[in-house]
């Protein structure tokens, strides 16, 4: 396939509206953009992400988009760059199993900052993140990245040339182009920072939207791209190999036909931590009510995942981000502590000696046939040893939260409040849920996002 696909995705992009897809898909879009919203206002009462917000304004002077959680607006590039950054500090923000990244922060924080700077309805903002969602997940499909590279920041680019594209009403040739562009310019990142806690990575999905913003700006000012910027990118320099068939297969339909857009067949977390946790974490949180056993009584643990976690398996993590990728130190955070969620991974949690201990008892084996994008195989297995010989075994395929195994409305919902309350307070906190319910007929995206500065 020569690079028609570009042209499919292009067209998807131009022809996708409202009117045309499933009220569910609707939905869908709107779950997803509360939950990216709670991540990003949580992640705004972090110092350095409070000092960036600040940073960011003076950089980008005065400006039309929100800085989330601060006082201020600054130009949308530098608003997006900050509240992206913001957006994964926990590590809460939702993702795609079949596309292998995390779609929505690469793409709302930028569709917001553009629709506010514009006054587009929340029609139009729904519709930008729900083809920016689709092409970020689909090129990532498409690839087989190297080992070593993180997927964030990286096709998250070009979903978010896309959702510009579509909130500026670019046709396809347009289209086009600017995703081609924002290909050129997609940061290259791996999981060093991750494992070491270096929160500089934090920055890949602000720098993803930044650049994504600006290549359909750039694109306007007449700038021009290579043929294919998305083989160009992942057959040369990240990947491993790039399947453009894959990236279209079965596009369009969620048009017309009520079948699932990649957008509903996320995933949302309920544990403070990265994807590869969530499967292993689940069956833990099994294991214990089925075994009603302590901590104390646990002698080893045995953990089988995808081989990717063998990266994951320091015992002793020496920061709040390198904890969030460790799988020794989530369990026993979890068995010791009984908790997955926000303050499991603070440092006072982290140097806890108990958790260390116990830490240093979970061995993580790979299972080659497992794989995050599979459906129809464990996603991870895990054993619990106690002291007495007993033994306890449980496997999941489907994390909680999952598309595949969801979560309730009011589990999202309670997310949410729980994310954003201290930074908006209760009253705003409703007011954000009430006004997201009713964004199809938002008239003004600026009634929304009037509510989500500083108080």
């Amino acid at each position: 396939m020569s690079a028609d696909y570009l042209d499919r995705l292009a067209q998807f992009v131009v022809n996708t509206n409202l009117e045309n897809l499933d009220p569910s898909v609707v939905i869908a879009a709107k779950k997803v953009v509360l939950d990216t919203l709670g991540a990003m206002l949580a992640g705004s009462r972090f110092a350095e992400n409070a000092s960036f917000a600040r940073l960011a304004q003076e950089m980008g002077g005065p400006g039309p988009a929100t800085l989330l959680g601060h006082s201020g607006r600054t130009s949308p590039v530098f608003a997006t760059l900050a509240n992206a950054t913001a957006g994964v500090a926990l590590e809460l923000d939702e993702g795609s199993r079949l596309g292998g990244g995390h779609p929505s922060i690469h793409v709302t924080p930028g569709a917001i900052a553009v629709a506010e700077e514009l006054g587009a309805s929340g029609r139009a903002l729904l519709e930008s993140v729900i083809v920016g969602y689709e092409v970020t997940s689909r090129i990532g499909t498409g690839t087989k990245t190297r080992e070593e590279i993180h997927s964030h920041g990286t096709w998250g680019t070009i979903g978010a040339a896309a959702a510009t594209a579509k909130l500026l009403g670019f046709d396809a040739d347009q289209t086009k182009l600017a995703m081609n562009l924002s290909m050129s310019m997609s940061p290259a990142n791996t999981w060093t920072p991750c494992l070491e806690g270096a929160t500089i990575r934090n920055l890949y999905p602000g720098r993803s939207g930044f650049q994504g913003i600006m290549a359909a700006h750039l694109a306007r000012c007449g700038f021009t791209g290579v043929r294919d910027g998305p083989a160009d990118l992942y057959e040369k320099v990240l990947g491993e190999g790039f399947d453009p068939a894959a990236v279209v297969a079965g596009l369009g339909s969620g048009l017309d036909q009520g079948e699932p857009l990649r957008i509903q067949a996320n995933y949302f977390k309920f544990h403070a931590c990265c994807l590869y946790n969530h499967p292993v974490l689940d069956a833990v949180q099994t294991l214990l009510v089925r075994g009603q056993f302590g901590a104390a009584e646990v002698d080893r643990v045995q953990v089988v995942a995808p081989p990717i976690v063998q990266l994951m398996t320091d015992p002793e993590p020496e920061t709040m981000l390198s904890s969030k990728f460790s799988i020794p130190y989530a369990v026993a955070a979890a068995l010791v502590q009984g908790d997955t969620g926000v303050e499991a991974f603070y440092d006072e949690r982290r140097v806890d000696p108990g958790i260390r201990d116990l830490a240093h008892r979970v061995e993580v084996l790979a299972d080659p046939e497992m794989n995050m994008r599979r459906f129809d195989y464990p996603a991870a297995r895990v054993t619990v040893t106690l002291r007495d010989g007993r033994s306890f075994n449980e496997s999941v395929t489907a994390h909680r939260g999952d598309s595949h195994n969801p979560r309730t409305d009011a589990e999202l919902t309670d997310k949410f409040v729980s994310l954003a309350g201290e930074t908006l307070g209760e009253q705003r906190t409703r007011q954000v849920i009430e006004t997201v319910e009713r964004l199809d007929t938002l008239g003004d995206i600026r009634e929304l996002t009037g509510l989500l500065g500083e108080s």
